[in-house]
């Protein structure tokens, strides 16, 4: 299921291009990110190729002189893949393997490889799977002769169907074959999702408040989920080492109980496939009542991570989600302090040492608290069992002992004000 082949570790020149849109700060720090997923991918980088350009090449992306100059430079090292930063087109990925005399990939299929390894259950398998095949699709054109060799060779004696060529009928059938796959895949996710609503449904009336972690990739949100609930997620220093969410309980310091998710993390230029097949997953973020943003405080830019974290929340329907910032890796680096102070509200921690887990989980219980509507209800004293349940319920902010009863002031959710209406003081 993979792009990347395992039975050794391949040679890779990377590519990046400076537009009038970027820096060139800007393309070496992701160039260094795609560094990195390339040896999450479980391969090595040889060189990094940078150039500027007014606009991509539409035939080659960086222009045939350059890419010529880049045919030299992977001779001389020996390259076995070029891979480039941005999203190729289909034509521009053929035209430049002509001219590279190897394969040319970019940063999505790397990413897309990644996830495919790192899938651990049917449902992630699958959401993996149809972004692969929904990546593929476009590009069969330039895999028909691999392909065809794969399955023995329809024209491998010369032969041919009526008057099509064995490369076109190849292509056929396989383009059915995935196209097939892909509907498939689709079908099985949709009952999945269902499934996975008819969990939060129940788990909604619970009447339990959510909260998602999210975060960039290996910001610290499997060690953090951890710490604050012994989940037993696999925990590993490489980006998009989990990507099935996990559910527990959290008990909060106020005594509030609350269902806590960890979701996959984001990354710059995540993959539009892999957004719309893990969307089912990610649903559950888009529908929590508070959200963690975690944030690796020794990232080389940290404030970039946030923005495109906050771009995917926004992609998926959550850029509304009320967001707690939670400054990770304070262990690790000074910056942890002097970020948080220019984002209000903002905690500073270490899922690891369990340094400011404290002031983290406060943090979540005032926000979530703050986020409940207030009213005011007057309860006679023959109704005492209502103060009681309101205490249990929400949050009582002011208790007043008057000659007929006890009149509250109290933040509560719509489940609580509407089981507390009857003694609603002005009506809501």
């Amino acid at each position: 299921m993979t792009l990347i082949e395992r039975s050794f570790r391949e040679r890779i020149v990377i590519v990046g291009v400076v537009l009038p849109s970027t820096t060139p700060e800007e393309v070496e720090r992701s160039l260094d990110e795609l560094a990195l997923l390339v040896d999450t991918a479980g391969a090595d980088v040889l060189a990094r190729v940078v150039q500027r350009r007014g606009a991509p090449d539409k035939a080659t992306y960086i222009g045939s002189g350059k890419a010529e100059e880049l045919h030299q430079l992977a001779e001389e090292v020996d390259a076995d893949t070029v891979v480039f930063d941005d999203e190729l087109a289909p034509a521009q990925q053929r035209n430049l393997e002509k001219i590279l005399g190897r394969t040319a990939i970019d940063r999505t299929a790397v990413i897309l490889d990644i996830f495919a390894q790192n899938a651990r259950t049917g449902e992630g398998r699958a959401q993996v799977e149809l972004a692969l095949n929904r990546y593929r699709l476009p590009r069969l054109r330039g895999r028909v002769r691999s392909l065809a060799q794969q399955r023995g060779g329809v024209g491998a004696a010369g032969g041919a169907i009526g008057n099509r060529g064995p490369g076109e009928t190849q292509l056929e059938v396989d383009r059915r074959r995935l196209l097939a796959r892909i509907a498939r895949l689709e079908r099985d996710l949709v009952e999945l999702g269902k499934t996975r609503r008819n969990q939060r449904k129940g788990r909604a009336r619970s009447r339990l408040e959510t909260v998602s972690l999210v975060g960039y990739t290996n910001a610290g949100k499997s060690t953090l989920l951890n710490a604050l609930t012994d989940a037993g997620v696999l925990v590993e220093d490489r980006l998009f080492a989990t990507l099935d969410p996990r559910t527990r309980r959290l008990a909060l310091p106020g005594g509030e109980t609350v269902l806590l998710s960890d979701t996959v993390g984001f990354v710059r230029k995540l993959p539009h496939q892999l957004v719309e097949s893990f969307r089912s997953t990610l649903e559950v973020v888009g529908e929590s009542d508070l959200l963690v943003h975690v944030v690796d405080s020794a990232a080389p830019d940290p404030e970039a991570e946030i923005q495109a974290v906050r771009t995917v929340l926004g992609e998926i329907g959550a850029g509304q989600v009320p967001e707690l910032l939670a400054f990770n890796k304070c262990d690790r680096t000074t910056e942890a302090e002097r970020l948080a102070s220019r984002h209000e509200g903002a905690v500073v921690l270490s899922a690891l040492t369990g340094e400011g887990i404290d002031g983290l989980l406060q943090a979540t219980g005032d926000r979530l608290r703050a986020l409940a509507g207030v009213v005011e209800l007057f309860v006679p004293y023959d109704h005492g069992e209502v103060v009681a349940a309101v205490h249990r319920e929400g949050q009582v902010l002011v208790e007043a002992h008057e000659e007929l009863g006890t009149r509250l002031r109290a933040r509560l959710d719509a489940v609580g004000r509407s089981r507390f209406r009857a003694f609603a003081v002005g009506g809501w």
